[in-house]
């Protein structure tokens, strides 16, 4: 590690503050350097040598705090850590800005791999790549299975109007992001605003569960669900839609939005659907509206990442290419709508 401190975390005061708060926790001088990959919520990997552990701040500069709320964060790991959901054990929570000049917390640090891309997952071979994969279905059943009461997370959420909620939600992003005529979007929204469906008894769902936010061992079995920044109360076939939509083939060239799905043994959606099904017990007839509600918002998060590139706002590689994507995504959704 590099013994220059990364941007919004210096080490030094950390480390005070986890003599004063963890007395002997930390037995050096702490290094500490950013994991790339994180889309909002800044992760840190923090060690004293002999140790390792991770830090979860917001993003630099001014951000809506719901958006980044470290302490809803730590608080549904801490309810699921004694779950049957792989979770890393929460250490400490710190809402003093004045440490690191933000709020965060302080989880261990679990070893594991995170696969982004079909090209990743490739040297695991098609048979444990389907056992991945499939871990990951049954990780989403046992999360969804958590009484929330039981783990003091019987208030995380409104679960009540959920669905309707998030439609009129991912909407007004839409309009916030318009400057261009997109075929198709608000016809997509409308149908998925008629035929909304009734919404199973809630859980505490992830909102953005898939391949790329669990660590995976080298046993391939899923060691920690990472990311937890959009979880809450709701309807849990929603993580399942996204599930599901991450898992089709997309066969873009050039393509700038990862999906692991071309990789050889990767179960098809409708198997990963039938597996959730099978294990939850769940109803999940209704699943085309969860994945074209999850291709409508992806196309409503990459209109609004295209918007931005086109102000200037945004820069790096492949950010050029996400407008191509939109009309894509619109297109799917309604073509899973009208498939359902």
């Amino acid at each position: 590690m590099s013994s220059v401190p990364p941007p919004g975390l210096d080490p030094g005061p950390l480390r005070r503050h986890l003599d004063r708060e963890r007395p002997g926790m930390v037995s050096g001088p702490l290094e500490a350097r950013l994991i790339e990959g994180g889309r909002s919520n800044l992760t840190y990997v923090v060690t004293d040598g002999p140790g390792r552990w991770v830090v979860r701040r917001p993003p630099l500069g001014h951000v809506l705090a719901t958006a980044h709320d470290m302490k809803r964060e730590h608080r549904v790991i801490s309810g699921l850590h004694p779950t049957a959901v792989p979770v890393p054990e929460p250490l400490l929570l710190c809402e003093d800005d004045s440490v690191i000049g933000a709020p965060f917390y302080v989880m261990e640090y679990v070893e594991g791999t995170p696969y982004r891309t079909a090209e990743q997952l490739a040297p695991l071979g098609a048979e444990r790549t389907r056992a991945a994969v499939l871990g990951l279905v049954d990780t989403l059943v046992d999360l969804h299975a958590v009484d929330p009461e039981a783990v003091g997370l019987g208030d995380f959420g409104r679960p009540d109007g959920f669905l309707d909620r998030q439609l009129r939600r991912w909407g007004k992003q839409l309009d916030a992001s318009r400057s261009r005529e997109l075929a198709g979007v608000d016809e997509l929204h409308t149908a998925l605003g008629r035929g909304l469906p009734r919404s199973p008894a809630p859980t505490v769902v992830h909102g953005d569960y898939r391949l790329d936010n669990v660590l995976i061992g080298a046993d391939d079995r899923i060691k920690a669900v990472l990311d937890w920044e959009m979880s809450t109360l709701g309807d849990p076939l929603t993580d399942l839609g996204l599930l599901a939509m991450y898992s089709c083939r997309l066969d873009l060239p050039r393509s700038p939005v990862s999906t692991t799905s071309g990789a050889a043994g990767h179960p098809t959606p409708a198997e990963l659907v039938e597996r959730y099904a099978a294990r939850s017990g769940r109803d999940t007839s209704a699943v085309s509206w969860y994945t074209a509600f999850a291709w409508f918002k992806l196309a409503v998060i990459l209109e609004g990442i295209h918007y931005r590139y086109t102000l200037g706002q945004t820069v790096g590689a492949g950010f050029d290419r996400i407008g191509e994507l939109v009309p894509v995504f619109i297109e799917h959704g309604l073509t899973t709508l009208q498939e359902g």
